[in-house]
């Protein structure tokens, strides 16, 4: 049977556009002339963003994956921020992959409003419904580059009342299994730290040489979104015909979707490296028309 029959349908990052915008934007002051040893080779400019889906100047991709609307991969060099910006009716969830988040909140809605700071490590995710209305800033407050995931998802209702939650990492329990880091607020069966206003679930793994595999199921009327953090993956189908299928590799940023259902055991791949883990990271939801 051919690639185009297996679970797993690779996305090429061909099909993602990357952004390098103008420091000052965003209230940064310019690029130094020569980057400090402490910034990451990867880039020269003080944000790097990988876009998933059509966003702010990129309007050539997808405009989501059923109710994930936004997924953009930051890289963030040392002590550059996003400045006070706004955003409204979106459930935002923000996973930090290497480094350090610097997270500072106003909320509108309560009398006389409140805010509050926080940085948040490897591992971590940050959550803000923004409902009637939140400003806020992020980024990156420490000497050391600093990349995270952030995710826009569609609420099942507008107007909601603004809220802000995160989770600490805990490499134990990502540790060779799923940890479920962000689920629906109304599922009282949900294992999650973090709790969305949507029909949505975030998981993640690391995989390294004691810990090399884990399986991952779809269930019908399912479907997900895979980000492949770090390190390399292989993705074997399970069920009757996983055997004659090819196994999908995918490398570090890339990505891809499953519809369900579908069975698929998880491998490290070999060019991860004997030290390095694979880190990957799944957004799950209900089966939508809208998916692209």
């Amino acid at each position: 049977m051919s690639i185009e029959s297996h679970p797993l349908q690779k996305r090429l990052l061909s099909t993602t556009a990357i952004s390098e915008p103008d420091p000052t934007m965003f209230g940064n002051d310019p690029n130094p002339r020569t980057p400090p040893a402490t910034w990451s080779p990867d880039s020269k400019n003080w944000l790097r963003s990988r876009f998933h889906f059509s966003f702010a100047e990129w309007g050539r991709g997808p405009m989501g994956f059923g109710v994930l609307r936004v997924l953009n991969d930051d890289l963030v060099q040392p002590h550059r921020m996003f400045g006070p910006h706004p955003h409204r009716d979106m459930e935002i969830a923000t996973y930090v992959v290497k480094g350090e988040l610097t997270h500072w909140h106003e909320d509108r809605s309560s009398r006389g409003g409140s805010s509050a700071r926080e940085s948040l490590g490897r591992g971590s995710v940050q959550f803000m419904t923004a409902g009637t209305g939140v400003t806020h800033s992020e980024g990156n407050d420490s000497d050391s580059p600093l990349r995270f995931i952030q995710m826009w998802i569609v609420p099942r209702k507008r107007g909601l009342r603004p809220n802000y939650a995160s989770c600490r990492g805990d490499a134990k329990q990502r540790d060779g299994q799923w940890q479920h880091l962000v689920g629906d607020v109304e599922d009282a069966a949900s294992g999650a730290a973090v709790r969305i206003n949507q029909d949505c679930n975030i998981f993640v793994t690391e995989l390294h040489k004691d810990a090399d595999e884990v399986a991952l199921r779809i269930q019908p009327g399912r479907q997900a979104y895979v980000v492949n953090l770090e390190g390399q993956s292989s993705w074997a189908a399970g069920g009757d015909n996983g055997a004659s299928l090819p196994t999908v590799t995918l490398d570090t940023y890339e990505s891809g979707t499953v519809s369900g259902p579908a069975e698929l055991l998880v491998r490290r791949g070999s060019a991860s490296g004997a030290a390095a883990a694979t880190h990957i990271l799944v957004v799950e939801m209900a089966a939508s028309a809208s998916t692209q």
